[in-house]
């Protein structure tokens, strides 16, 4: 803990104060000093530091200590066989709903670990001013997985589900928001808005103008995450996009959700990409997949895409609704849709890790398998053969790859029990 005084710690919570405090250890290992935990002959891909091959992976006090060609099992008190597998680094999602009890729509972090391979996720405006504490107190620091959050405009966030929580925009007070985002930066990474017509109904740009606000009043530099999808004319659809600022996130970039009149008001309209958006990604916007169980077109993103509006970061949007619908927004099968797409593995891994992780650029290294990096590991099967995927309007693609996560490390610990397979733990 050298270094660190109690405030700072008591400042930190749940694993990211565990992260911060292991990072910058990193002591050398004496000749008789062991890994706590060896992850040998995996398929290593990162990224972050353009690796690709076989390794194996030391860890350490929960960092990882060594990357190298050929670690003996010896050196270690308990190892991984990854042989035949994929290994990464634990993967990040920028845009998720795990605040259950004051959400109406969130999961459990931990309970997602095993279907999404996620170590850190982002929780997307579940909580406002009214309820930030408890998911700081309650959820974030008993989870084994980092969480980071971007604070809803309006103050009940998402807990009035079926109801619109910006209705009444009295709902969105930017003082309050502004002072919410003041006193948790370490936690924090800005002000998620809503902008479909069914959740701001006729309140145009204002829910927007507001975020922003708050965001620019707060003292540091804090993000918009933009939900789009639906918007209640195309001439707004453009005018949101001029409002982003470089950093902003705009999320469910590939919408193909209708407005309230059935008209298609997203970033491509009459199959053509709008100039606004291409503006937007010019300036330093950044595009998010943020999938959900009704927030991603195969035939939105294919005229995107090749139009210089691809993704920075694919994310689940995963939550009690999507998780139970045809498209499966689970983390690892939204990353073989791009695949799908023709998308690199390599670009792939990195828009569900390092991309990800730079976004919320909380922790030294994070989304990465460098050394002193936190010990954050997926371990997957790929498998090979036909594999169909369904957007969320039922439009299906075919794919060659699927991932399929087998165990993650969380901070140099396995998590759970090793599932039913050929794999193990020694």
């Amino acid at each position: 803990m050298a270094g660190q005084s109690r405030r700072d710690f008591l400042r930190l919570t749940g694993a990211a104060a565990v992260t911060a405090l292991t990072v910058p250890a990193n002591a050398a290992m004496g000749p008789a000093d062991k890994f706590d935990l060896l992850i040998k002959g995996g398929d290593v891909i990162d990224p972050s530091q353009s690796l690709r091959g076989k390794r194996d992976i030391g860890i350490r006090w929960g960092v990882i200590e060594a990357v190298e060609a050929d670690i003996p099992v010896e050196r270690a008190l308990r190892s991984i066989d990854a042989g035949g597998r994929l290994v990464m680094p634990g993967l990040v999602d920028l845009h998720s709903h795990v605040y259950p009890y004051g959400s109406a729509i969130g999961i459990p972090p931990d309970e997602l670990v095993q279907f999404q391979a996620t170590t850190t996720v982002v929780s997307a405006g579940d909580a406002g001013v009214n309820n930030l504490a408890a998911l700081r107190r309650f959820i974030v620091a008993q989870s084994r997985a980092r969480i980071y959050a971007f604070v809803h405009i309006a103050n009940n966030g998402l807990s009035a589900f079926p109801v619109a929580e910006l209705y009444n925009i009295d709902n969105a007070q930017v003082e309050a928001c502004a002072m919410a985002l003041a006193e948790n930066p370490d936690f924090l990474l800005g002000v998620k808005v809503r902008m479909s017509e069914n959740v701001i109904f006729k309140h145009g740009l204002e829910p927007l103008k507001r975020g922003i606000q708050a965001c620019e009043r707060c003292g540091w530099p804090a993000r918009m995450m933009v939900h789009i999808g639906g918007v209640e004319t195309g001439e707004l659809m453009s005018q949101i996009l001029d409002l982003l600022r470089p950093g902003d996130v705009l999320t469910h970039a590939y919408s193909g959700a209708p407005n309230l009149n059935g008209a298609f008001t997203n970033i491509v309209q009459n199959g053509k990409l709008l100039p606004a958006a291409l503006a937007a990604k010019q300036r330093g916007v950044l595009f998010d997949v943020g999938h959900g169980g009704g927030s991603f077109d195969f035939t939105v993103a294919e005229v995107a895409i090749p139009g210089g509006c691809g993704p920075d970061t694919i994310s689940s949007d995963i939550h009690v609704f999507s998780g139970n619908t045809p498209g499966t927004p689970f983390l690892p099968n939204v990353m073989g849709k791009f695949l799908a797409m023709g998308v690199s593995l390599e670009q792939v891994v990195s828009m569900a890790t390092s991309a990800p992780a730079k976004i919320i650029g909380k922790v030294p290294k994070l989304g990465s398998l460098q050394v002193g990096a936190p010990g954050d590991v997926a371990i997957m099967d790929v498998a090979e053969g036909p594999v169909s995927f369904v957007d969320t309007r039922g439009n299906k693609r075919d794919g060659k790859l699927q991932l399929k996560p087998v165990q993650t490390v969380i901070n140099g610990v396995p998590f759970g029990r090793p599932y039913q397979s050929p794999f193990s733990v020694r």
